[in-house]
C-alpha cells in the first residue's frame, strides 16, 4: 500500500513538474530559451549543492553514481528540457506537456519492442489507448496549423527523458540525493551553455512576469519537484512513482490554460482523457 505521505509527494510532483511548461513558455518568449535554461540549471545546482553540503552530504560518489549523474544530467536537463525551451517557442505549452506526459508510454513500448519485456494485458490496451489518445489530439492541432519542427523536438525530447529515467535508479542509490540533484543540475548547464552561448542572441525583454516566471521556474519545477521526485522513487520504488505521470497531461493542459489562455476544444479533451487512462493503466500494469 501507498502510504499517505507518498500519496501527497506525488501529487506534488505532479503538479509542480506540469507547471514548468507554462512558466517555460513565458519565459521562451522573452529571453533566449538556451542560455536561460542554463543559467536556471547553474543557480538551481549551486543551491542544491550548498545545501548538500551544509547537510553533510559529499560529492564522493560512486562511479556508477558518477555515471547515473552524467546521464540524468545530459538526457533529463539538457535534451528533453532544451528540446522542450527551443519548442516552446512555436508549440503550446499545453501540447509540450502533453507530448511529454506519454514518456511512460515511451518506456512500456521500448520495453516491448527491444527489450522483448512480455506486457500484460492491462498494459497493452493502456499503450494503445494511450496512442491513439496522442494521435486524437495531434489531428485536432494539425489542423490549427501546429509546428511539426518543434513538435519533433518535443518528441526527440521524450526519448531522452525515457533514457534519462533508466539512468534513476542507479543515481538515487548510495545516498547524497541533494548532492546529486545538484550536480545533474550543474551538468545541464554546462551542456547547454557549450550550445546556446555560441548561437543564441543575448537580447531579454525584462517584465515582472519574466522574472517571476524564471524564479518560479528555478526554485519550483527545477530544484523541488526533482528533490521530490528523487525522495518518491526512494521509497515507494520507480514503477510506483512514475504512476503519478497519468497525472501531468490533466495538470499541464489546466495550468496552460488557466494562466496562459491556451484554447481547447472537444478532441483535445477527449484526447487528454484517453492518454491519462492510457498512461495509468500502464503503470498500474507494472505495479502489479
Amino acid at each position: 500500500m501507498m502510504d499517505l505521505r507518498a500519496l501527497v509527494m506525488g501529487l506534488g510532483f505532479a503538479l509542480m513538474w506540469s507547471s514548468a511548461f507554462t512558466s517555460a513558455r513565458i519565459i521562451v518568449a522573452a529571453a533566449p530559451p538556451l542560455t536561460t535554461l542554463s543559467l536556471r540549471f547553474l543557480i538551481s545546482g549551486l543551491i542544491a549543492v550548498g545545501i548538500a553540503l551544509a547537510l553533510g552530504q559529499t560529492w564522493r560518489l560512486s562511479r556508477t553514481q558518477w555515471k547515473a549523474t552524467f546521464l540524468f544530467g545530459l538526457c533529463q536537463n539538457a535534451l528533453y528540457l532544451g528540446l522542450n525551451f527551443v519548442a516552446m517557442q512555436t508549440v503550446q505549452a499545453s501540447l509540450a506537456a502533453i507530448i511529454a506526459s506519454t514518456m511512460p508510454l515511451v518506456v512500456a513500448l521500448a520495453s516491448w519492442l527491444v527489450l522483448r519485456e512480455r506486457l500484460r494485458p492491462l498494459a497493452m490496451v493502456g499503450l494503445l489507448a494511450g496512442i491513439a489518445g496522442v494521435v486524437l489530439i495531434m489531428g485536432a492541432r494539425l489542423q490549427a496549423g501546429v509546428d511539426l519542427v518543434g513538435v519533433l523536438y518535443c518528441g526527440i525530447g521524450v526519448l531522452a527523458l525515457a533514457f534519462a529515467t533508466l539512468a534513476l535508479r542507479t543515481a538515487s542509490s548510495g545516498g547524497n540525493l541533494l548532492m546529486v540533484v545538484g550536480l545533474q543540475m550543474l551538468v545541464g548547464a554546462v551542456a547547454l551553455a557549450l550550445v546556446g552561448l555560441p548561437t543564441e542572441t543575448l537580447e531579454v525583454t525584462w517584465s515582472w512576469q519574466l522574472v517571476v516566471a524564471f524564479a518560479y521556474t528555478t526554485l519550483v519545477p527545477g530544484l523541488a519537484a526533482t528533490f521530490v521526485w528523487f525522495l518518491l522513487v526512494d521509497r515507494i520504488g520507480a514503477v510506483r512513482a512514475a504512476t503519478f505521470h497519468f497525472l501531468n497531461p490533466v495538470f499541464g493542459v489546466a495550468i496552460a490554460a488557466a494562466l496562459l489562455g491556451e484554447a481547447l476544444g472537444a478532441r483535445d479533451v477527449v484526447g487528454v482523457a484517453i492518454v491519462t487512462l492510457g498512461i495509468l493503466a500502464v503503470q498500474l500494469s507494472r505495479a502489479r
